[in-house]
This record gives C-alpha cells, sequence and structure tokens, in this order.
C-alpha cells in the first residue's frame, strides 16, 4: 500500500509532531515496549497523539475480540475407512510388494505413526498398487487376486487426497499455529513471516504432486517443514495482530469523526501548525505496511495450499471463510485494510477542511 494513503503530504496540516513525547515512545520500545506489545505502544502513541493535535479525550481503548477456536478433531477430518485384506490375500499380491509396507503398518510403531508418517505410507502404498496393475502382473493373477488388486488400487486412489488432508488437519503442528493461547506478533517478528511460509509452501507442494511419480517425498524434509510451523503458532499471532491493529484504528477513526462533526474552527485550531513527518505518524505508518506485507504473504500461503486440497468438512470450510479468507469483509485480513483505508479517508478529509 502507497503510504501516502495514510502519511499526511505536504499539504496535510492536520497533526502536530511532539519532539518529546516521540523521544520518549522510542525510549520505550527500546525497553521492550514499557511493559506492553511494541504494537500496541505504537497504536497507543499514534492515538495520543491524534488526540492532543486535535484536543480530544483519548479514546477508551477496548480489547480486541478473541480468535475462534479452530474446528475440533472430529470436525475437521475426513472419515475413512480402516482397509483389512488377509495375510493370505497379500501374499497373493506379493509380486506387487506391498507385504512389508502393510507389515509395517500394522505394528506397534505404524499404529502410533504421525499424521505425516502415515500419509507417506499410504502414499508409498498408493504407488506400489497402483504401478503394479499397470504391468503384466494382473494377467498372472488368479481372478480373485486380480480383482482384489483392482480394487485396493482404486480405493486407495480415491482416499489419498482425504488422507493427505487429515495428515495436515490432524497435525499438532497445524492445529497448533492457530492456538488461542497466543498474543499479538511483535514487530520485530514479522521478518520472520516470508522465511517460514517456505513450510506452507512445500506443504502446497507435496499435496500438488501427490500422484506424480517424478515427485519424490522425504520425510526429514516434510518432518522439518511441519516442525517449523510448530516453534511458534504464526497463523494465530498474526490473526490477533490483524483484530488489534483494526481496533485500534477505528478508535482513531472516531476521534476523527468526532472533530469533523464538530466545530471546524476547534478541530482545526491545533492542525494550522502540523507536520508531514510526526514520529508517531511516520513509525506507526511504516509498521501498518509491513504488518499487511507480511500478513498478505502468510495468507496467501495458506489460501495456496488449502486450494489444492480436497472440499473440506464444512467446520473447516466455516472457519477459512471466517478467519483465513483474503476477500471476505468480515475476515480479519480484509477488515484490517478497509479500517485502514477508512482511517487515510478521513485523515485526508480532516487535510482539506483545515486548508
Amino acid at each position: 500500500m502507497d503510504r501516502s494513503n495514510f502519511l499526511p503530504n505536504n499539504g496535510d496540516r492536520a497533526f502536530r509532531c511532539l519532539g518529546m513525547r516521540g523521544l520518549v515512545a522510542m525510549l520505550c520500545l527500546l525497553l521492550a515496549g514499557c511493559g506492553e506489545d511494541a504494537g500496541e505502544t505504537l497504536l497507543r502513541d499514534y492515538q495520543q497523539h491524534l488526540a492532543e493535535t486535535l484536543s480530544l479525550e483519548p479514546p477508551s481503548r477496548s480489547a480486541p475480540a478473541n480468535i475462534a477456536a479452530f474446528p475440533e478433531r472430529d470436525q475437521r477430518l475426513f472419515e475413512i475407512a480402516e482397509t483389512r485384506e488377509g495375510m493370505l490375500d497379500i501374499f497373493a499380491l506379493r509380486k506387487c510388494h506391498i507385504a512389508n509396507l502393510v507389515a509395517g503398518r500394522n505394528n506397534q510403531l505404524g499404529k502410533v505413526a504421525a499424521p505425516s508418517q502415515r500419509w507417506l505410507y499410504e502414499l508409498q502404498l498408493w504407488r506400489k498398487l497402483s504401478g503394479c496393475w499397470n504391468t503384466d502382473v494382473p494377467e498372472s493373477l488368479s481372478a480373485d487376486s486380480r480383482e482384489r488388486l483392482a480394487h485396493l488400487t482404486r480405493t486407495k486412489t480415491a482416499e489419498l487426497p482425504q488422507v493427505s488432508w487429515n495428515a495436515l488437519f490432524a497435525s499438532d503442528e497445524w492445529v497448533k499455529n492457530f492456538s488461542r493461547a497466543s498474543s499479538p506478533l511483535s514487530p520485530e517478528a514479522l521478518d520472520e513471516v516470508e522465511p517460514r511460509s517456505a513450510a506452507l509452501a512445500y506443504l502446497r507442494e507435496a499435496t500438488l504432486h501427490q500422484f506424480d511419480r517424478d515427485w519424490q517425498p522425504d520425510s526429514s524434509t516434510l518432518e522439518g517443514h511441519l516442525k517449523t510451523l510448530q516453534e511458534r503458532p504464526l497463523s494465530a499471532e498474526l490473526l490477533r495482530t490483524l483484530l488489534l491493529t483494526e481496533q485500534r484504528l477505528v478508535e482513531a477513526s472516531t476521534m476523527l469523526e468526532q472533530a469533523l462533526d464538530g466545530d471546524a474552527e476547534s478541530a482545526c485550531r491545533g492542525a494550522a501548525d502540523a507536520v508531514a513527518d510526526a514520529p508517531e505518524v511516520a513509525r506507526l505508518s511504516a509498521w501498518l505496511d509491513d504488518l499487511e506485507r507480511a500478513a498478505r504473504h502468510w495468507f496467501e500461503a495458506i489460501d495456496a495450499l488449502l486450494e489444492v486440497q480436497v472440499a473440506p468438512p464444512p467446520a473447516v470450510a466455516d472457519y477459512r471463510r471466517s478467519w483465513l479468507s483474503l476477500t471476505h469483509a468480515d475476515a480479519p485480513l480484509p477488515a484490517f485494510h478497509a479500517a485502514r483505508d477508512h482511517h487515510a479517508a478521513l485523515r485526508q478529509r480532516l487535510a482539506r477542511q483545515c486548508q
């Protein structure tokens, strides 16, 4: 976004630069926000600056709404029937080389494997079955065994997209990334968003190419990217930051609306001596640019990942629309963008009124 949409230009005389307060605010930020989140400090200082400039009382700051709980396990996963085949039946398909896979899945370690490892197992099993079906092996099998191979291949082909969905949505790494036990993201942590989004890109690639035999999954790479998601609840932190910022911008806009609806001479009395580079405005505007860029990058990566998945269960579709959407007006990112645009429009209106 063009920063001029938020910052006053040389003709905007709506705000006063308070040098000493700017210095105090900077020291406060360096000291970890004087006991509060650094982003909240930027927003609070801007509101205070606006109130003093317009000779208004600072707004009563309300706590933003909490983010919604992630859908429960039974609401977000597909129910996939367990495939049961006798060992003699599997032995009859020995030329397909699936016996070791089935045995590994059925042993004690296989039964408690992480969702991601179960997906790798199902992927390998599908490749073995479908590869075997496209050889001359079926012709050497009895009618019953050939039909069993055909049935297994069809079943595993149909199930694989749901298995890959479950692998993601059953994983602790993914669920905890949306944890309600989280805080707004600090300004300096915005730099982490882009490199961490490589995890989302890999998960998208794995989903997109699971039927591509030329693409080879790697267990350690997959687990490494899932670990990245587990290291911090970045999705939740960004959502909280967007909700907080939208709330504070709405409060600041209320002050501008109050000034515009009141006595014009009184509203502009303080604005006459304002300058364009008020530190509170400049610092906040730079952070808002960084926040919007980081949040859009992250949620576009999530959107791209979900787009290559199967159609989600209803509870996940609702959560995606309400919290992760890039376009739904009430979702945090579009709502933040709208609040920022509205605030910029009010600033420009006040500037024109006071010129």
